[in-house]
């Protein structure tokens, strides 16, 4: 309450600027939902002015139609959205009646759907009799309280609704509270009355038909409709028919009433009457047609009918009895004939039999038939036939036939084609049941012995005939690495026997190897055969040796070594070259010029010593065993010596030289005091880096 004197406050001090208007809006409000809004009504309100309830209803009821009473949450959400914001709010046309919330305008109790009361209201305050509606609202905006109906509020009203174009020229628009209703004139319907009331559509009677004339619409009040009935027909009612204002039609829908024929006598000698009614018994279109008991023909016309006059079409017709044409049958049959009535009669029955090796051809019963006819055309004797033979497959035939082709007494042969046996009998016969007394015999292919793919080997067959069976080609191949031992095709003959015996398949051989490697040794594998496919050999050479080519060999699969053979070549020393004429070298080489094995001896002139190793030798390593030796003067200084040594080998050498030799002649005089003997050279050894020559 504190909340609302507030905002009663707030309106008070904004009301102040429109005490001298009066503001009149009349606002359109547009077709609301069918679930019960309202409908082309409009508002008014004013807020210049507060007044109390009951002075807001009379001033409502002066100026308009009547205060508003809402009538649906629609309406309710309309006007909320719709009207300013008023700090007094709005009455609406709701009060309090014998405890019940009730519409003014009718006193009647408002559903609980319909009122929308703000949070905690209606409160049970005495005298708070009137609804105001909180329009714009912070809190519960659009929502309802109940006030003194003494306090002044905003007024809001209904405005007159009905205009010149509210309802159809066939109407008078009446006002309502809220609204307006069009009352209709006679025969008319809807909203605004613009509809004609309709009577129930008409339906063609059966067999007939109508045609209207309608002011207002297809079977609409005061449409006139005329009726007529198809040819045979005849009417039964009243001809025309009129859409009245109750919506009803004037007079029930006429009848067509088929037109009648006189009734006939069914009882007909030696026949019968029988008639078929379409609409009803003997009436238009009814047909009557005669049936002649069985031997019995028509004379005269067989169908009857009833004319659109009533009158038959003709008289009834009479029957007569009827005979068959005589029967004329083979001499390879017999004929038993029954007559009833008379000699190939109407009833009568002839039997027909062939002899042994014939049938019937038809029927081997006649009747002659109501018609004169027979039942069946007259049947002959025909030779019994057995079914067509064809040779086996593989297979030859030859058959005998007295009568005809695979007929009765035939007899046909079976003879295989070369390389087939025979399964069965030879021979059939066909009996005078239509029966062959033997099945035809069967030709198989002979059989071979089964074959197996060789080892390291594949076999690929064709058999037209069956597996291993005559006519079988087998062919055998190899794989990689490996040769065809034999024929590689074999063909099984007429006999049951391969053409040729199955080949074998062995590794592809590789050129021997020398079993002894000279100077060296071979050690070879062989998985197959020896030097074959896939034979891998080892090399390795002896002491003083060394291998030149490939240390493994392989065969590959086209037959060939995968390297050269590889020889063991003997390890090769230094050449030496002699110094000096003082000394003097023989050498001998069992394998080659300075290579393993080799030896050579030195030797110094006479009045010289030899100063080092007397032999050297070439050892395995490729080095020699010591160093060159040289010669020496015995009893000579050692300076001398060297001097003349160097003098010999040497007498063309330029002075430089010799200056150095004495150089180094003084340096070795000096030396000499701790070693009296001093060599001509350093001892020689092998080269640093030997040359192996192949």
């Amino acid at each position: 309450m504190h909340m609302r004197m507030v905002q009663e406050s707030v309106g008070c001090r904004r009301s102040l600027h429109h005490l001298v208007l009066i503001a009149v809006l009349f606002v359109v409000f547009q077709d609301l939902s069918s679930r019960g809004g309202a409908q082309a009504w409009t508002y008014n309100y004013s807020i210049s002015t507060n007044r109390r309830w009951p002075e807001a209803r009379q001033w409502c009821q002066q100026h308009f139609t009547d205060m508003v009473f809402i009538r649906s949450k629609e309406e309710n959400d309309y006007l909320n959205n719709m009207l300013p914001f008023h700090s007094k709010y709005y009455w609406i046309g709701i009060k309090k009646e014998g405890g019940e919330w009730v519409w003014a305008q009718s006193n009647k109790t408002i559903p609980q759907e319909v009122q929308n009361w703000a949070h905690n209201e209606p409160d049970t305050i005495p005298a708070q009799d009137c609804v105001e509606m909180y329009v714009k609202r912070e809190v519960d905006s659009g929502m309802w309280d109940n006030e003194r109906c003494s306090k002044k509020k905003g007024t809001l009203c209904y405005m007159v609704s009905c205009k010149q174009d509210s309802c159809s020229e066939h109407a008078d628009c009446v006002e309502t509270v809220g609204n307006f209703t069009c009352k209709c004139h006679p025969g008319f319907t809807g909203s605004r009355c613009q509809e004609a009331i309709s009577c129930k559509p008409l339906l063609n009677p059966e067999h007939g038909s109508h045609f209207c004339i309608d002011p207002y619409g297809s079977s609409r009040f005061n449409s006139s409709c005329s009726f007529q009935c198809e040819l045979g027909y005849q009417l039964v009612g009243v001809p025309q028919l009129l859409c009245q204002a109750s919506g009803q039609w004037i007079h029930p829908v006429p009848l067509c009433q088929v037109k009648q024929c006189p009734a006939l006598n069914t009882s007909i000698s030696a026949g019968s009457l029988n008639c078929s009614h379409p609409i009803a018994p003997y009436s238009y279109n009814s047909t009557c047609e005669v049936t002649c008991n069985e031997g019995y023909e028509l004379k005269g016309q067989d169908r009857i009918r009833c004319e659109h006059t009533g009158k038959w079409t003709a008289s009834i017709p009479a029957c007569t009895v009827k005979t068959c044409s005589p029967i004329l049958f083979p001499v390879t049959g017999s004929m038993t004939c029954v007559d009833t009535l008379g000699p190939f009669s109407f009833g009568s029955q002839c039997s027909f039999t062939c002899k042994e090796g014939y049938n019937v051809s038809g029927d081997d019963t006649l009747t002659c038939l109501a018609s004169g006819k027979w039942s069946k055309p007259s049947p002959t004797c025909t030779v019994v036939k057995c079914s067509s033979l064809k040779a086996p497959p593989q297979a030859s035939m030859q058959c005998q036939d007295p009568l005809g082709a695979f007929s009765f007494g035939s007899v046909c042969i079976v003879k295989c084609e070369e390389g087939f046996d025979l399964i069965g009998s030879n021979m059939t016969k066909c009996s005078s049941k239509g029966n062959w007394r033997n099945k035809l015999p069967v030709c198989r292919a002979k059989t071979c012995p089964t074959l197996s793919s060789p080892t390291h080997g594949s076999l690929s067959c064709s058999d037209p005939h069956g597996k291993f069976r005559f006519g079988s080609l087998c062919t055998s191949t190899c794989q990689e690495g490996f040769v065809l031992n034999g024929t590689a095709d074999t063909k099984c003959n007429s006999l049951g026997m391969w053409s040729n015996k199955m080949p074998s398949c062995y590794a592809r051989p590789c050129p021997l190897l020398a079993k002894a490697l000279q100077h060296g040794r071979m050690n070879c594998s062989h998985p197959h055969s020896s030097f074959s496919f896939d034979t891998v050999c080892d090399f390795e050479c002896d002491e003083g040796f060394r291998l030149r080519g490939e240390q493994s060999l392989i065969c590959n699969q086209s037959g060939y070594w995968s390297q050269d053979l590889p020889t063991c070549q003997p390890v090769q020393c230094g050449a030496i070259h002699a110094l000096s004429v003082i000394l003097s070298m023989n050498c001998s080489h069992p394998l080659r010029d300075n290579s393993f094995g080799s030896q050579c001896h030195f030797k110094c002139k006479e009045g010289f010593g030899l100063n080092g190793t007397e032999v050297l030798f070439c050892s395995s390593s490729g080095f020699w065993n010591d160093s060159l030796p040289n010669c020496i003067v015995e009893g000579m200084p050692v300076g001398t010596a060297l001097l003349m040594y160097a003098g010999v080998g040497a007498a063309s050498v330029v002075i430089p030289l010799v200056l150095i030799g004495l150089a180094f002649l003084i340096i070795m005089k000096y030396r000499e005091r701790d070693n009296p003997i001093l060599t001509d050279t350093p001892a020689w050894g092998a080269r640093e880096n030997p040359v192996f020559e192949f």
